[in-house]
């Protein structure tokens, strides 16, 4: 028996999954995205979504599909209506609650539905761009901003918002909030700086020019949450079959949620939907939140992803269900990096922020393939890990024990066994994995001409071409990683 489609007209002979849903359905459109992916609508929409059904933002948002890439046909049999299952750990807590999300709009394609995208601009209720596009992304092209449409999302955006100053004749209150997601550090200036080039190159009028750097602020952002690609043939039956409709824009998140925004309180009032969920966050400075999960997650996940594959697990979950292991990442975590974050934060911050951390690492629901964790390893090492490491020695001379036996791994994980058509390979237990990193063959080199894994450890740690750095110089570090270097699960 085939279950219904989830539709308005569902929701009209099921009442009792959405009440409201009309009223919501009616709100008028106050924000036009660019992107229709699953991080988009698992995160910023959630959380207009969730304002709305608060009755704090009251607003809706129209997508504009960027690419030529698929279509939007699913978001209209569906009249862009959509399931989420938020599915994790919170405070301890299991979580696996389902919301309706009516919070989009509209769903246009750039390609065929050009000129209705720019009559939003002459919408005055309509003050938000929010971006996570897959194409070119946030890059300056050769692009023709009077195109039907540009080519790139930054020359999109240029035709949009010299619409937009056309349409209201320069008023500075038409200026918009523009909230990049793309995940590069300063997207905000650095999509200012091409809009603004672009408008230059196409020699715009210099009123369009002050009225872009005056009136519109472009706010740097940081999301971090996992929503996963199309879930797979079985949890959408499981969740279909739990809730009795089919819904083929269903999407799936864990439970944490952060958007950290840079801005102004000019910016938080046009943004009022970050009233509804601590998730968002609007601060002058969001350098913090970066910090946070570079140091913490990130490098985490880099000091122990070796030494737990090493050890035959194969994921994150695996390796919290291991006491030893699950030992090993909650206290290199909050005993060795969080103290020695290199940017101020205080302890219980960090603490607070760690122990969410840990949560998302024990989420029943999501498989995170340690092996995919070690896809560029040495970078990942380098950028997340030693900034930490020598900011750990500029406030005591004592050894990082942990951070110690997470780099042994690392070096052993490093060690190629198998050379074949440009590609490394390691060996676990007579299997081989991929060693995905362009230090490779660096290692490779290394490793065949060192005369004992002690003498590679001390080369590769005195190279401070590698590491920015001569690791053998602080304090005890390179006696410490020798001594695990013995201890770790080594390759063949």
């Amino acid at each position: 028996m085939s279950l219904p489609l989830l539709s308005p007209a569902f929701l009209d002979s099921h009442p009792e999954i959405l009440p409201n849903h009309k009223s919501l359905l009616a709100l008028p459109e106050k924000i036009i995205q660019f992107g229709t992916g699953v991080l988009l609508r698992g995160l910023p929409d959630y959380f207009v979504n969730k304002a709305n059904q608060q009755g704090i933002f009251n607003g809706r948002i129209v997508v504009v599909k960027s690419t030529n890439s698929g279509g939007t046909d699913s978001f209209s049999e569906q009249q862009n209506i959509f399931s989420h299952s938020i599915r994790g750990i919170e405070n301890g807590n299991q979580i696996d609650d389902l919301v309706i999300n009516t919070a989009i709009s509209r769903t246009l394609s750039a390609s065929n539905h050009w000129d209705e995208i720019l009559e939003c601009a002459h919408n005055p209720e309509l003050k938000i761009v929010i971006s996570n596009t897959t194409e070119v992304g946030i890059q300056l092209t050769d692009d023709d901003i009077f195109a039907s449409p540009p080519a790139s999302f930054p020359g999109k955006l240029t035709a949009y918002l010299f619409e937009r100053y056309k349409a209201f004749a320069g008023s500075p209150e038409a200026g918009m909030v523009i909230v990049p997601t793309e995940l590069i550090v300063g997207n905000g200036p650095k999509l200012r700086s091409i809009v603004l080039e672009q408008a230059s190159r196409h020699n715009l009028e210099s009123g369009f020019i002050q009225w872009l750097e005056e009136s519109n602020h472009f706010c740097s952002s940081l999301v971090d949450r996992i929503v996963p690609g199309k879930p797979d043939a079985e949890t959408i039956e499981e969740l279909s079959e739990k809730h009795g409709f089919e819904d083929k824009l269903l999407i799936v998140s864990e439970v944490y949620r952060l958007w950290a925004i840079e801005g102004n309180e000019a910016v938080r009032s046009i943004l009022s939907f970050a009233q509804a969920d601590s998730g968002v966050v609007i601060e002058p400075d969001i350098d913090l939140f970066r910090e946070l999960k570079l140091r913490l997650l990130n490098g985490t996940h880099t000091l122990a992803c070796g030494l737990c594959f090493l050890n035959g697990l194969d994921t994150v979950r695996e390796s919290m269900e291991q006491p030893e292991t699950a030992a090993f990442i909650s206290n290199v975590m909050l005993g060795e990096l969080a103290p020695a974050i290199p940017y101020p934060v205080n302890a219980e911050t960090a603490s607070t922020f760690g122990n969410q951390v840990l949560d998302r690492f024990r989420n029943p629901f999501i498989r995170h393939q340690l092996i995919d964790i070690t896809v560029q390893y040495t970078a990942k090492m380098k950028m997340r890990n030693i900034p930490t490491l020598l900011n750990h020695y500029q406030k005591t001379d004592q050894v990082p024990a942990l951070f110690a036996k997470g780099f042994a791994a690392f070096l052993r994980f490093m060690k190629p066994v198998i050379h074949k058509e440009e590609a490394y390979y390691g060996d676990r237990n007579g299997e081989p994995y991929s060693i995905r990193c362009d230090s490779a063959a660096y290692f490779d080199e290394k490793w065949k001409n060192a005369a004992s894994p002690l003498d590679l450890a001390q080369q590769v740690m005195s190279d401070a071409s590698l590491w920015d750095a001569d690791l053998t110089l602080l304090p005890g570090f390179a006696d410490a990683v020798k001594q695990h270097m013995a201890e770790v699960n080594s390759p063949a």
